[in-house]
């Protein structure tokens, strides 16, 4: 089959969001399939500046085309409209001007996909929010999957998301919880639900030992979870010149190289206040001040300023590997974020049998916690606190939790359940009697797009 994936940004410098998750099932899908991506030049979700080349690229096997988007954005702007249009009497008129300025705005990639859709037989967009979603799942609905990566925020109950929520022959969501709230709260008439979410890979690592450096007391090695590939000693060439038996260890690579020493808290992705990372430098600081001993370590693109503290440390954007690393290293994993709908860094962690610390406020993430056994969350500064002191103190938790993390993730997000589901999906939307159902409700409802 050849399958376009729809989505604003794309590129293997970008490390989180719906822009990620896209990127793995695309090229989890290429093998099986003639995989493409339709997306913008842009690298920057802030501007949407083009700052990519136009035209067709070659990504890990991928095929992606890139177009140039109309208009950057003027966040202020932005910022001051959605204030007025979140909170006042207004029209469908001034909704398509916030989607407008919101971005990206991207006319050259609806006109190819009008133009070109006949070439796809299944097109999959990635996330409700933006342009290239609202506008492209005109085109030919009774072919397209929407993966939401949805949650509760003001922008989702504007009135041309109940359209959207109703046009795609198929929609992908990513747990049982965003299910929940997006059936309660639109008309879903999709021919094809599945809860799919994402696969991680489980990589071989100790089973929850600690390295002296990060406060861990001495454990003797439990045996590895039965069923477990590999077993959970981290693989390695030992004929290889490059084997280092020092460090071999769980973490030590990462904190070698970034200096690292004691219990690590980790948080990865956008650094950005709307991801909580204002609120997580606050509890945090406040940890500290209350006789907390760790260091705050922070992976991915810096998008507001960091305190100048010895306790906190940024560790920039990373590579795949440098990641798994980091994962690796960190006592404990932060997940500050109110607003989830998968939370890649909460299964990446639990992969690899590191604990987190959620947001309480993200029924996804708690959700996690309470299914995993694999988390602890908090609501306010006191239980964020005193949860990281816990967890910071107890290798033997850690230990368990690590675990329960990598059983959960093994049994949900294992990469071949995943792709089965969408397989299962391609199948049934392709079967001629539900296709054509689907094809003639769209045109009723004025599917193209004007």
């Amino acid at each position: 089959m050849k399958i376009a994936f729809i989505v604003q940004r794309y590129g293997a410098e970008i490390l989180g969001g719906s822009e990620y998750h896209c990127r793995l099932i695309a090229e989890r899908l290429a093998p099986r399939h003639q995989v493409e991506v339709l997306t913008t030049c842009a690298a920057d979700y802030v501007s949407w500046k083009n700052e990519y080349a136009e035209g067709a690229d070659r990504i890990r096997g991928v095929t992606v085309r890139r177009f140039a988007n109309a208009r950057t954005r003027d966040i202020h702007a932005f910022n001051r409209y959605s204030e007025w249009i979140f909170t006042s009497t207004h029209s469908r008129d001034d909704e398509m001007e916030w989607l407008r300025q919101q971005g990206p705005w991207c006319p050259a990639l609806l006109e190819y996909l009008e133009r070109n859709q006949h070439q796809y037989d299944v097109l999959i967009f990635f996330t409700y929010l933006y342009a290239p979603t609202v506008l492209g799942s005109r085109i030919a609905p009774h072919k397209s999957i929407l993966v939401p990566t949805a949650h509760d925020e003001p922008a989702i109950h504007l009135e041309i998301y109940k359209e959207l929520f109703s046009l795609p022959a198929g929609l992908a969501y990513n747990t049982e919880v965003e299910r929940r709230f997006l059936t309660t709260h639109f008309s879903i008439r999709a021919v094809e639900e599945e809860t799919v979410g994402c696969g991680v890979e489980l990589p071989g690592v100790h089973s929850g030992l600690r390295e002296k450096a990060s406060g861990a007391a001495d454990a003797a090695p439990e045996s590895s979870d039965a069923g477990d590939e590999g077993g959970d000693e981290l693989p390695h060439d030992e004929e290889s010149p490059s084997f280092r038996p020092h460090l071999a260890q769980r973490g030590t690579t990462f904190r070698r190289r970034h200096r690292l020493h004691g219990p690590i808290a980790l948080y990865g992705g956008r650094i950005d206040p709307g991801k909580g990372c204002e609120e997580l430098i606050e509890y945090f600081s406040s940890y500290v001040q209350e006789g907390g001993d760790a260091t705050l370590a922070l992976m991915g693109v810096k998008l507001m300023p960091l305190p100048e503290e010895p306790f906190i440390r940024f560790a920039g954007r990373l590579s795949d590997q440098e990641r798994l690393q980091a994962l690796e290293a960190a006592t404990v994993v932060v997940v500050p974020s109110p607003y989830e709908s998968l939370s890649l860094l909460a299964l990446e962690s639990f992969a690899v049998g590191t604990p987190i610390l959620a947001n309480a406020r993200s029924e996804v993430l708690v959700d996690h916690c309470h299914q995993s056994n694999a988390g602890l969350y908090y609501a306010d500064r006191d239980e964020f606190i005193e949860c990281l002191k816990l967890l910071i103190a107890d290798p033997h938790l850690r230990e368990s939790m690590g675990r329960n993390g990598r059983r959960y993730v093994r049994q949900n997000y294992r990469w071949d359940v995943i792709l089965s589901k969408y397989e299962k999906m391609f199948s049934r939307l392709r079967q001629p009697s539900g296709g054509r159902q689907f094809s003639n409700a769209g045109e009723s409802r004025g599917g193209r797009r004007s």
